[in-house]
């Protein structure tokens, strides 16, 4: 079952659709782009700022923030894996571009695409728009709703980060989770 909550903040936007998690032990058999976007966020005074984005900078935002995070509680760090990123960044995509809707649509599909054995998998997506730092947003965000936080400091040890931005600057975040025994 997926659920759905959403979250406004002022002036911005941050959307997060609920943690989704799943335990599954199937075996598994999966174009990278890293673009620049630019966003524009109206301040309360009427002026805009403009802000770069560049997606690869982001993922690794996450995924440093996300290993921080786990290991101030003691948690092992998690493994970034380009075969998990690589759905991560394709949902991402497609939410962006209105291919899919903002949700977990698919996420069964996604995880079982990526070429890896795997025990248990989840998926956190965030979307936000005005910000100068959508990775951090989006982390806080996720740290303040349980199911995203029970997925970040689940027993994962493989993790993938995809980040997407459309020419209206909404930043669609996900990120998957694996606990694999073979990387």
């Amino acid at each position: 079952m997926i659920r759905q909550s959403a979250f406004g903040i002022a002036l911005s936007m941050l959307v997060l659709a609920s943690g989704f998690t799943t335990t599954h032990a199937p075996g598994h058999t999966s174009t990278k782009k890293r673009l620049g976007h630019q966003s524009l966020s109206m301040s309360s005074d009427g002026s805009a700022s403009y802000f770069i984005f560049n997606t690869a900078e982001l993922e690794k935002s996450v995924f440093d923030q996300i290993n921080r995070y786990r290991l101030s509680l003691g948690l092992p760090k998690l493994t970034l894996s380009e075969k998990i990123t690589k759905q991560a960044r394709i949902h991402s995509q497609n939410m962006a571009n209105g291919k899919v809707p903002f949700s977990h649509q698919g996420f069964e599909q996604r995880v079982n695409a990526i070429p890896l054995a795997y025990s248990s998998a989840a998926e956190n997506v965030a979307f936000n728009q005005g910000y100068s730092d959508p990775a951090a947003e989006a982390i806080h965000g996720w740290l303040r709703s349980r199911e995203h936080l029970n997925n970040i400091k689940g027993d994962y040890n493989l993790t993938g980060i995809g980040v997407a931005v459309n020419a209206k600057g909404e930043v669609y975040l996900t990120q998957i989770f694996l606990k694999s025994d073979k990387r």
